[in-house]
């Protein structure tokens, strides 16, 4: 029987991030809900619930700016296979047009 391969966090984008920041909502939403009302057992639930919400905010934001970079990238790849193809050609966007004077 072959082994399934382990997931490799360190190759998530955003996944360190993610972790840290989830943390450290827990922190502050058990803490605060503590600190306010003083109910233990309320306040695990308060702070689960904060590592959630931070995770999934932090998550939809980093995978966003993620997706954006790699459009981004891909259209500068674009640009310069572009430009190394259409370079010294007739249809270079750059090459200024040549008038013909010889004739006069």
């Amino acid at each position: 029987m072959a082994a399934t391969p382990k997931p490799d966090v360190e190759n998530i984008p955003c996944a360190r991030d993610l972790v840290l920041y989830g943390s450290l909502g827990l922190l502050m939403a058990r803490l605060g809900h503590f600190l306010l009302t003083s109910r233990i057992r309320r306040s695990c639930d308060i702070g689960v619930g904060g590592f959630i919400l931070v995770t999934l905010r932090c998550w939809f934001h980093c995978r966003y700016n993620y997706a954006k970079l790699r459009i981004q990238e891909r259209i500068a790849r674009d640009g310069i296979k572009n430009k190394i193809l259409y370079e010294s050609t007739h249809l270079d966007p750059e090459r200024k047009p040549t008038t013909d004077k010889s004739s006069s």
